[in-house]
């Protein structure tokens, strides 16, 4: 009764004859979690019993079912005696919790297909798997939606297999999901807090995001009354208006500037700059200084340094010139009106052979030890793709295999990385899971057959105009550095069951960007036009999680090179590097092995090893460091600073607190600003007491929150 239930509850046509163990037996042990990390799905399998992680390998796992020990895990004679059905029922014990209901759906499927001889069966291709809710907005708190899967094959058509799709929740304590290993019922998921959430559905080796919202807000808005001075507004608009949130108006024009002026150049406006821009009363001012700061040397200087910290740039021992050569490429391309398009720019870094010294992206193939080390950096710079966790194993969280990890490695195998890079006639990678040498493979797609050099066959793929994989993962990582989060969280995760905050958008950014010849300043310029881009700052805790739906501006650390250098421009004091000219700004130290004691105290990146794209990263003892380190006292008490001068000019307490408020944030001191510090600087005895009390008002003003963020 219940086969003949669950045949007309699981097919939608015909059902086959026998069960098929790829297709319809490994999706119960998925479902139940025998093949999972936890369980016989960890590396070295659990009692003696090995199955591929999530069943990845269909043809291993059969044999380590049907044919391992002398076939004793399969009863044919009496199936319910199997020890495949009798340890996960619970009916024999085995060290683990009873994964399958005895008398449901799963066990009896299980019992016919060993009935029917426990066949591999014929080859049976999967070929969409797809997810439909019932609804994807719910209006209350602990409102249910339902969803269902469906398989559909080469073989047999389209079938419900709900009931043996692994649904998890990404935020557990939001979404619940309950779902019945049983034909016919629906995956139900529970949303109990405002937001957008997402539920990853997984079956065989596909995996689907479910977007289910509940709004935040409680008034209904018209996405058409939200102001928009872009299409990138209107895509973020509708996520607005779906969770009923309103957007903060736009900041002051002296907070916007020094944003832009932060994000474009990394450094903190001029007085005559600011005084300039707020002056201006032109319609097109803000798109005129837009392009001025793209056009600048400040630019081509911090755009180095973030490419540096992309592609994870270092200098060699016994460096004779690499670094120079390397940064020197990289400066020149961001330079001039037209700079040379990231298309091109990838294409070099992958294909660059010569002297290290001579020929700049030659030494991205240098940052990496070996094949393998290479394909995880191209897959992250390129594709923004963490790869790694494919060389031993299927990815259990993306569709990247062995089989691609290992043949991507060897697409550069026959690298030599030394000071010349040259490709050899001889170089190979294993595959350990056939224990063979890899053949070079283009991720995801299929294997390159008679090439000279397989290198070219990548660099053709990437940057093919249906492979939206680099513009997105570009694209992403840009967006980042403008608002201090990307679409995609981490920028270098992108990955169906890691979905971006808005997809639609991210779509259209990468198309727009390819057709723009992968410009990059022409993405930055598109972004930094926008109203989102131009809303005020929060720094409200509450609202903190409303910052990945662009409300309003998300405040985020800098640099620790750009802090460091705003140290130096609101204190009037250069910070001193080993070896390097006085005056040299630290945003040029594109070598983190550039000695600095300051940028080492806030946190700078070693990149030893790929570093997460984002500010100061020193955490507690950076914040220690500036509270009570010699970073800011050495220079406060400096006689030759800002802080010096105005003493020596004769200006008033006024004066001088109104001169920093406009060096560190860019703005003149609102007027409560101006009486707090007024009161606490009048209670100063002498003369010594007043610079005391100035040196602790600068001190107070530079560990401020508004000083130490891009907001």
């Amino acid at each position: 009764m219940i086969q003949l239930w669950l045949m007309a509850g699981m097919v939608a046509g015909a059902s086959p004859a026998k069960p098929h163990f790829a297709t319809e037996i490994i999706p119960i042990l998925t479902r139940a979690g025998c093949n999972s990390g936890a369980c016989h799905g960890a590396t070295a399998g659990r009692g003696g019993f090995h199955l591929s992680l999530l069943g990845a390998d269909p043809e291993a796992d059969f044999d380590a079912i049907v044919l391992a020990y002398k076939g004793r895990r399969i009863n044919l004679a009496k199936p319910k005696e199997s020890l495949l059905l009798k340890k996960p029922t619970g009916q024999l014990s085995h060290g683990g919790d009873v994964a399958l209901p005895p008398n449901g759906a799963g066990s009896a499927l299980l019992e016919e297909w060993i009935a029917g001889g426990a066949q591999r069966g014929n080859t049976r291709t999967l070929g969409r798997f797809e997810v439909v809710t019932d609804t994807n907005l719910v209006t209350e708190p602990n409102q249910q939606a339902n969803a269902r899967a469906f398989a559909t094959f080469d073989q047999g058509g389209r079938v419900d297999v709900t009931a043996w799709t692994v649904f998890t929740a990404g935020d557990p304590a939001s979404v619940t999901v309950t779902s019945d290993m049983e034909p016919g019922e629906p995956a139900r998921m529970t949303i109990h807090r405002p937001g957008r959430h997402t539920v990853i559905a997984r079956f065989l080796d596909r995996v689907t995001p479910v977007t289910v919202t509940l709004p935040i807000g409680k008034t209904t808005i018209d996405p058409k009354r939200l102001p928009a001075a872009h299409w990138i507004d209107e895509e973020i608009n509708q996520t607005l208006s779906l969770l009923r949130l309103e957007p903060a108006p736009a900041a002051e024009e002296a907070v916007f500037l020094r944003r832009l002026t932060l994000a474009l150049t990394g450094t903190l406006p001029t007085r005559e700059a600011t005084a300039g821009y707020l002056a201006d009363v032109a319609p097109d001012k803000k798109a005129r200084k837009i392009d001025e700061l793209l056009g600048s040397e400040l630019f081509q200087d911090y755009w180095t340094l973030k490419f540096s910290r992309w592609l994870n740039l270092r200098s060699q021992p016994n460096d004779q010139g690499e670094i120079a050569a390397y940064t020197g490429w990289l400066r020149d391309a961001l330079g001039g009106g037209n700079p040379m398009g990231m298309d091109r720019w990838a294409r070099e870094l992958v294909l660059a052979t010569g002297d290290t010294r001579k020929s700049g992206p030659a030494n991205f193939a240098r940052q990496s030890q070996d094949a393998r080390g290479q394909a995880e950096a191209v897959a992250r710079v390129f594709l923004g793709v963490q790869l790694g966790c494919a060389n031993c194993h299927n990815h259990p969280l993306d569709r990247w295999t062995q089989d691609d990890y290992h043949g991507l490695a060897a697409v550069f195998a026959r690298l030599e990385r030394g000071a010349m890079v040259n490709v050899s006639t001889r170089g190979e990678v294993t595959n350990p899971r056939t224990g063979s040498p890899a053949i070079p493979r283009l991720p995801g797609t299929g294997y390159i057959s008679q090439s000279d050099d397989p290198r070219r066959d990548f660099a053709d793929w990437l940057l093919k105009a249906d492979n939206p994989l680099f513009a997105k993962a570009q694209v992403n990582r840009v967006w980042k550095a403008m608002f201090g989060r990307g679409l995609v969280e981490p920028v270098d995760d992108l990955r169906d069951t890691n979905p971006a905050s808005h997809p639609r958008l991210l779509d259209r950014l990468a198309a727009d960007f390819r057709d723009n010849g992968f410009n990059l300043k022409h993405l930055l310029g598109q972004i930094a036009r926008t109203q989102a881009f131009g809303r005020a700052p929060s720094f409200d805790p509450e609202l903190v999680a409303q910052g990945m739906y662009y409300t309003h501006y998300i405040p985020h650390p800098p640099e620790p090179e750009v802090l460091a250098d705003a140290f130096s421009q609101v204190l009037g004091v250069p910070d001193a590097f080993p070896g390097k000219p006085k005056g040299t700004r630290a945003i040029t130290l594109w070598d983190p092995l550039s000695p600095s004691e300051a940028l080492d105290s806030l946190g700078r990146c070693q990149r030893g090893k790929p570093c997460q794209e984002g500010g100061t990263g020193g955490g507690l003892p950076a914040r220690l460091h500036l509270l009570n380190g010699e970073l800011l006292n050495r220079r406060l008490a400096n006689t030759e600073g800002r802080l010096e001068r105005l003493l020596a000019d004769g200006q008033t307490d006024a004066r001088i607190v109104a001169e920093f408020y406009q060096a560190a944030l860019g703005r003149a001191p609102k007027p409560q600003e101006t009486e707090v510090w007024m009161t606490r600087l009048k209670q100063s005895k002498g003369p010594q007491e007043r610079r005391e009390s100035l040196e602790d008002f600068v001190w107070a003003l530079l560990n401020s929150r508004a000083f130490s963020t891009v907001h």
